[in-house]
């Protein structure tokens, strides 16, 4: 998991090209005016899902890994906690969904705020929690560029 915020990219060119054209999407668009849905970088590799919702309570939020797609989330407005675990050797209490490309796990995550202009980069050792309130609720809108491997 990989923590930051956008103005620093750089930092990260040398995680691969696609982590690179991820980043570069992310910083480069004005998305305040850009809709919900899904928008298309290069095919199935690299393709971003742009979504608006409220923070939920943490008993709410489900915790999740991937296999297929590495995440980078970004927040574009709001506020949100993001809830973090390595993946060692847990057992999912949802198992693995091959089209969906998730399982869900119940396990102790620790928790980051995260605010405009910030990211994580969740790779699929990584179980993460999104949109956890702060305390209150918050309307969040985020971008996340799903990068396959």
């Amino acid at each position: 998991m990989i923590a930051d915020r956008i103005e620093n990219i750089s930092i990260y060119a040398g995680l691969g090209e696609r982590i690179a054209i991820a980043l570069k999407y992310i910083a480069e668009t004005d998305f305040s005016g850009i809709e919900k849905g899904k928008y298309v970088i290069d095919g199935d590799l690299i393709y971003a899902v742009v979504n608006e919702y409220e923070t939920k309570p943490e008993a709410d939020s489900k915790i999740e890994a991937h296999r297929k797609y590495i995440d980078v989330q970004f927040i574009v407005s709001g506020e949100e906690a993001m809830g973090y675990a390595p993946l060692t050797n847990q057992e999912p209490n949802v198992a693995y969904n091959d089209e969906k490309d998730f399982a869900f796990y119940n396990v102790p995550v620790t928790r980051l705020t995260f605010e405009p202009g910030m990211f994580a980069i969740y790779y699929p050792h990584d179980l993460h929690q999104p949109g956890v309130s702060t305390g209150k609720t918050s309307t969040v809108k985020k971008v996340v560029v799903k990068v396959k491997l």
